[in-house]
């Protein structure tokens, strides 16, 4: 009697590709968010953590969020310093981070401005924030499930960028919003003081 099965060989047997679940992250706005704000800078000497940054950091890390540095940088467009000189400031950034161990997963900015002195870059984009490019982006690189993840920053040009792509949107009022231009885009869905209480925001909602 013949056997109905075939034989399995090795070149007749193909594994099921891994899928990989999506993952959920934390993008954070640098200057005024992640660091103290000091306009334009690139000089690691000047970078100083704002207050509670490696806690929360750590505390989000802990619950498996995946932390992804947006920025823009415009100081390239307006010839205050060349996009090489981003590279030192993300190499310390990682390694202040490093050092508590706490990992960033990203480092994402924006060199454009259209009003730029420096031609190359002087473009209107899709990648300066409130435009929603670079957290796309970065979604895509390290698969990123934007409705479980959020945005932290200081202005509403943050806020607008992650709600446009449907993140949970928060804001830190510590003065560096000046000119309150809200629309439906620029509300947060919370207002908080400071990092860590960010933070404490986003675990909370987890819980619910």
């Amino acid at each position: 009697m013949s056997n109905r099965y075939p034989k399995l060989t090795n070149k007749s047997f193909q594994p099921s590709p891994l899928i990989l679940y999506p993952s959920k992250a934390v993008f954070l706005d640098k200057d005024g968010t992640l660091i103290e704000d000091v306009p334009y800078n690139v000089s690691p000497d000047l970078i100083e953590l704002t207050q509670g940054a490696i806690e929360a950091l750590q505390l989000l890390q802990a619950h498996e969020y995946k932390l992804i540095v947006i920025s823009n940088q415009s100081g390239v467009a307006r010839g205050y310093f060349p996009e090489s000189g981003l590279v030192g400031v993300k190499e310390h950034l990682f390694k202040l981070f490093s050092e508590q161990g706490v990992t960033l997963d990203g480092f994402y900015y924006c060199p454009h401005h259209p009003d730029g002195v420096v031609s190359e870059y002087a473009i209107t984009c899709d990648c300066r924030k409130p435009e929603p490019g670079l957290i796309l982006r970065a979604a895509c690189e390290h698969n990123i499930d934007l409705q479980n993840s959020w945005f932290i920053g200081d202005i509403l040009n943050d806020v607008e960028a992650g709600n446009r792509v449907g993140c949970k949107t928060i804001l830190i009022d510590n003065g560096n919003e000046t000119e309150w231009l809200l629309s439906g885009m620029r509300i947060p869905h919370y207002t908080v003081a400071d990092l860590i209480t960010a933070a404490q925001v986003i675990i909370r909602n987890l819980k619910k």
